[in-house]
This record gives C-alpha cells, sequence and structure tokens, in this order.
C-alpha cells in the first residue's frame, strides 16, 4: 500500500521517453529540455529598504534554465560544460549571488566577480563545469541569494543506467468476463548498467515476476495477466521501478464481455418425495465459446454477499476464540499447570477455518469444475429429504463469461409415510354410564416407506375413557392394523375426542373423531300414580308396584317419598292406645315436628338391577297427601323418576256414625 502511494505521488514517463532521454548526450538532453519548474525556495530574507516586488512570495525572482542541470553519458576525466540562465521575473532590477561549496568535480564560472544586478526581463549566465573521475552518480545543488530570498538549483551527474525496452502500450486480448487472457513480452536490458528492477499494477491486471535482476543485453519474458470481474473496457498501468529512482509507466488496456451461457432449465421442481428415499433430476450448462470455462457453485448470489458473510463468521470466530483465550488465562493464574494446554489449543486454532468452509455443507456435490469449448457439463441434483415439508433452494453457479452468477431455484416437498384410518368419523351416538363398548379401527400404509406409529388420546375428561391396543407399532408399505377401541365413562355428557395418529416422519398426522353422549341407565314403572284411597287412621294401607331395568348395566337405586317423617315408623292403632291417648299423640306432635313419624315405609328401598317395590302408607296425620315416590340412580343423579302418591284421610268413628 505504501509502494502504490508512492507511486500515485510520482511523475511517470513511457519506456519510450525513458530510453530516449538515458542515451541522450548531455547537449541533446539539454536541447530538448522545453519545461521549465520554479526553484525551491530555501529561505526568506528581509527586503529592507528594497521596494516591494510584484512576484508572489511562493515564487523566486529569478527562474532558472534549465531548471536541474544535468550531464550524462559522459566519460571519467573528461570535462563537460553547461550553461545556467538566471531570469529576473520582477519589475525592478535585483541582485543575484552563488553560494557555492567547493568541489572536485563541479565549478561554476559566474558573469561577474561577487554579486551582479539584473535588470526586470533580463538574464544573467552562468557556465557550470563537470569534471568526473570515474563513471558513476554525482550531485550538487547551486545555492543563490536574491533581495528576498535564497532558492537552489540542483545539479545531477547520471551515471550508467538500466534500460528495459518495454512497449509503451499493451493490448490485452479480448478476455471474458470472470476469466482470464495473458500476454508474454521479451524484455532487454539495453542500458550499459545491471537493472534490478520492481513491476507493480492494479487489478484486473498482475503480472510475473514483479521483481528481478537483469544484467546488461540480457532478456527476461515478462508475463501480464488480465482477469476482469465486470464488462467493459479496463485500463491500468504498468509500474516499473528502477533502483536507481527512475520510474516508468506502461499503459495496459485490455477490453471484458460477456458469453451467451445458462443454466437449463434454470428452475427445478423436484417429484415429492418420501423421507429416506431420493429423486434425481439433471441441469445442463453448455459452452458455446472457443475457450474453456470454469464454474464454481455458490451459496451466495454475489461476491460482496460472500465476503461479508465469510467476514462475520470470521469475526464470530476471533470473538470466540479471543472469549475461551481470557477463560484460559483466568485458569492459568489459579493453577499454572494448565499453560501446557496452549499447544493444543493453539491447534484447535488453526484448525477451525477448515471446518468453516460453508462449501462444505451447503454447496451441491459437483463444487467445481472446468467446460471445454463446445460442450456441455451436466450436473445431477438429489433430493433426499430429512423431513416432510416443502424445502426451496437456490443456488448459484459462478461461470466464467457471466458477470453475474447464474441461480438456480431448486424446490421439492418431502412426504412423510401415509397412514389412512378405514373411517374418519365415529358416531357412537348413546353410551349408558359405566358400559363398556368396543370399536374396531382399521389404519393402512398407502405409501412406500414403513410408518412407525403411535395413538395418543387426548387428556380430557373423557378422552381419558378411551384405551387402545395396539398403542404403537410400524406398518410396511401396503400393510393395515386392526385397532381395538374401548370406551367407558362414568361421567355424563356430550362428547367429541380425536384421537391422534403420530407418525414418524409425518407433520399432519391422521385422527378419528369419536363423538357421541353418555346417558344414564333407562327404567319405568309398571305404574304412573300411586292411589291409596281413603286411609283411616291407624290402619296401614299397602300397594306394590314394579321397577323395570331396561338398559344394558346393572341399575343401584333408592327410593324415597320427599316431605315425610323423620321420626320413628307410624305405629298401628292398637299400639297408639295403649301409649297416648290421641289428643295427647297429637299435642306432642304439633310440638316437635321433627319428631313427626315416618309414615311411608319402601320394601325394598334400595336395589339393584331388576327390584320390585312395596310402598305402605300409614296415615297418622288427619289430612289429604299429595306427595311423590322418587328414584334416586347411583353415579347418575337424584330424584331421576317421580310417581305421584295420593291418599285421603278419614275418620273411622265419624264413619260408624254415618253407617
Amino acid at each position: 500500500i505504501n509502494m502504490c502511494r508512492y507511486f500515485a505521488s510520482k511523475y511517470f514517463v513511457t519506456p519510450s521517453v525513458y530510453t530516449q532521454e538515458m542515451l541522450q548526450t548531455t547537449e541533446e538532453r539539454l536541447a530538448s529540455t522545453q519545461e521549465m519548474q520554479p526553484p525551491r525556495i530555501l529561505e526568506l530574507l528581509d527586503m529592507g529598504d528594497h521596494e516591494l516586488s510584484s512576484v508572489d512570495l511562493e515564487r523566486a525572482l529569478f527562474q532558472p534554465y534549465p531548471s536541474e542541470v544535468v550531464f550524462q553519458n559522459f566519460a571519467p576525466t573528461q570535462t563537460y560544460k553547461l550553461p545556467l540562465l538566471l531570469r529576473n521575473i520582477d519589475k525592478a532590477s535585483r541582485h543575484v549571488k552563488l553560494l557555492m561549496e567547493a568541489s572536485q568535480c563541479f565549478s561554476v564560472v559566474s558573469p561577474e566577480e561577487g554579486c551582479s544586478k539584473v535588470a526586470p526581463g533580463m538574464t544573467t549566465a552562468f557556465s557550470v563545469r563537470f569534471t568526473p573521475q570515474e563513471n558513476k552518480d554525482y550531485h550538487l545543488k547551486l545555492v543563490f541569494v536574491t533581495d528576498r530570498e535564497t532558492f537552489e538549483v540542483p545539479v545531477r551527474a547520471i551515471g550508467p543506467r538500466a534500460i528495459l525496452d518495454f512497449r509503451d502500450e499493451l493490448q490485452m486480448p479480448v478476455c471474458l468476463v470472470k476469466g482470464s487472457t495473458q500476454k508474454t513480452q521479451l524484455v532487454r536490458n539495453i542500458g550499459n548498467a545491471e537493472a534490478k528492477f520492481h513491476l507493480h499494477t492494479h487489478s484486473p491486471f498482475s503480472v510475473e515476476p514483479s521483481v528481478g535482476t537483469l544484467g546488461p543485453g540480457e532478456s527476461v519474458q515478462v508475463t501480464v495477466d488480465f482477469s476482469p470481474s465486470t464488462t467493459g473496457n479496463h485500463r491500468e498501468d504498468l509500474l516499473l521501478h528502477y533502483h536507481t529512482g527512475e520510474e516508468v509507466s506502461i499503459g495496459l488496456h485490455g477490453v471484458s464481455e460477456e458469453l451467451d451461457v445458462c443454466l437449463k432449465p434454470d428452475s427445478v421442481v423436484l417429484e415429492n418425495t418420501f423421507i429416506s428415499l431420493c429423486s434425481v433430476r439433471t441441469v445442463s450448462l453448455a459452452n458455446p465459446g472457443n475457450a474453456p470455462l470454469r464454474f464454481c457453485w455458490k451459496s451466495w448470489p454475489s461476491q460482496h454477499d460472500e465476503d461479508v458473510d465469510t467476514m462475520r463468521e470470521c469475526s464470530e470466530l476471533w470473538q470466540q476464540e479471543e472469549m475461551e483465550m481470557q477463560r484460559f488465562l483466568l485458569e492459568c493464574e489459579s493453577n499454572p499447570v494448565e499453560i501446557h494446554r496452549l499447544p493444543i489449543l493453539s491447534r484447535s486454532y488453526r484448525d477451525r477455518p477448515a471446518a468453516k468452509d460453508p462449501l462444505a455443507t451447503s454447496s451441491p456435490g459437483c463444487i467445481e469444475g472446468e467446460i471445454y469449448p463446445n460442450t456441455t457439463v451436466q450436473f445431477t441434483i438429489v433430493f433426499k429429504p430429512l423431513e416432510a415439508t416443502v424445502h426451496h433452494h437456490t443456488l448459484y453457479c459462478d461461470v466464467t463469461g457471466q458477470k453475474s452468477r447464474l441461480p438456480l431455484t431448486i424446490r421439492g416437498e418431502g412426504m412423510g409415510p401415509k397412514l389412512r384410518f378405514s373411517y374418519n368419523v365415529m358416531d357412537m351416538e348413546n353410551v349408558v354410564i359405566g358400559d363398556m363398548d368396543h370399536y374396531e379401527v382399521l389404519v393402512s400404509n398407502k405409501g412406500l416407506i414403513d410408518a412407525p406409529f403411535k395413538l395418543c388420546c387426548p387428556d380430557t375428561t373423557f378422552g381419558s375413557c378411551f384405551s387402545i391396543s395396539p398403542e404403537e407399532g410400524v406398518l410396511a408399505p401396503g400393510a393395515s392394523q386392526v385397532l381395538q377401541v374401548s370406551f367407558s365413562s362414568r361421567t355424563l355428557g356430550a362428547f367429541c375426542e380425536d384421537l391422534m395418529l403420530r407418525v414418524e416422519g409425518q407433520p399432519q398426522p391422521p385422527s378419528l373423531t369419536f363423538r357421541g353422549r353418555v346417558i344414564g341407565p333407562t327404567f319405568h314403572f309398571d305404574v304412573t300414580e300411586l292411589n291409596l284411597g281413603d286411609v283411616a287412621f291407624g290402619f296401614p294401607q299397602t300397594l306394590s308396584c314394579t321397577l323395570f331395568n331396561t338398559s344394558l348395566v346393572p341399575l343401584t337405586y333408592a327410593l324415597r317419598v320427599p316431605g315425610d317423617g323423620a321420626g320413628p315408623p307410624s305405629g298401628t292403632s292398637s299400639q297408639q292406645v295403649t301409649q297416648l291417648t290421641r289428643v295427647h299423640w297429637r299435642s306432642a306432635a304439633a310440638l316437635d315436628p321433627h319428631a313427626r313419624p315416618t309414615e311411608f315405609s319402601l320394601r325394598p328401598a334400595a336395589g339393584t338391577i331388576r327390584a320390585m317395590s312395596d310402598v305402605t302408607l300409614c296415615s297418622n296425620t288427619v289430612k289429604r297427601y299429595q306427595v311423590a315416590l322418587v328414584v334416586d340412580v347411583e353415579g347418575v343423579g337424584e330424584e331421576i323418576v317421580t310417581i305421584p302418591i295420593t291418599a285421603r284421610y278419614v275418620n273411622p268413628l265419624h264413619t260408624y256414625q254415618y253407617i
């Protein structure tokens, strides 16, 4: 980089100009010098009483010609001389004086001894003499003092020089974008000194060899490579640097163009493929040109994206290594023996970049290669899905002749095992509580691969009432399996449950829906009403009825008469006369309602399945009875069925009087 900056700051000549200058005599070089450069000001002086100058302070009052006194192609012990003219560019007369150090090879003859005054626009002449002792470089600086400043004029004697006969410009052959062409030139040292040279250029050009040494009369082959990454005209300079300090610029020119190449097809839709199986498609790429084409499959659409991704991965790797090193150093502080692990840790860092190569996992099997002229290469795409989903990828073929990478879109769908139920919905309708219902379900494998399955019941109130056998298994392609499904619930209500068939590799497994309603057991009496008629005080009256169980499960029932007394069973008339008078008994009953006797007795009051029930009423209260016999069913509810009971109390004494 520093060398490039140095080259950019220099003034370069072409090889022909450099050769012409180096082969000229001293007089010929002076005669061909046309340009004049202002001298370098060393110091500004106080002008005192001198009138102000019209020349800017950045420029000296005198302009030397030539700007640099150069002797070349000289012979030792001979004397050479060159004139040096100083022209006053100010609008007033100015003094100029030469200050010169003693030199064995250089001497200057002034027009007058001491200081001379020069009129505006006029010149004063000096004669520079040079008598070399040997054939080498010499340097001298002539310092002049004017009324305002001191400035210098360099004097240089150029000794033997190397001259490499490069062409002024190299025209490269037309090149395909991302391709490469070369041009070789035989370069000879036609100078009279050894050439130690350095060659440098910029992309898309490169040069080989970049450094070398060449004696007088010797030659070397220099090859310039042109590798453009974009289309169009490309121009750069090939910079030749001699060890003696001279700089030469050779023009490089190249043209880059695209070639009509494309992937056929550029989009591939693969057949739906079962997991663990594979499907294959091919894509072709033809080379219609006359030069080989290099190709390389990438995962990034452009070089910029690839570089950014690579830099990001490297940055993450460096951060990880730094954190690991910090932890390692902390461990070494507490346990110095751990320092012996440093070589192992460093070796692991060196091995990581190879493992981070993205092409090792993200690119197809054929990563790169070459296509010969007028031939076609075919790429095989193998689709072997690992999961049942839609796979969509885009790969990019970086091929010579195309500025942009050729995209290849690949789409394929992976399929899992195909298990199917013989039916999807089972309407169980009414299911009696506690009853065990059994169903058979046929599941079949309609796919081409084995199907490991497992049936799962939902974790709900009714879902836990299902049981399945077998719960899991493996079905071969074309095979079927009968599943036994049982259901028994102790909870009433409607339900709709999905039994999930979990299949490995199948993201949307089939489900089997069971729906229905759990109802209580069905039963009825053989009568719709119990009418006891007229009941006399103290005389029991009995009626019989039959309870029928019409369901398929046992019926556990309990009979009761709501509103009946909670005391002891009511007694007969003879039992009551011996204990209390009627008035005293009725008064005691009225004072303590909770001591009212139980007037209705039921036999049996509870039972299972089919039951016969006798209802006996012994009246101890003068009133009209309108009550009900209710049935409670265990696990179902209370007062499931109600039968009215009617009776009318009569006084037997009144009856006798009437008779």
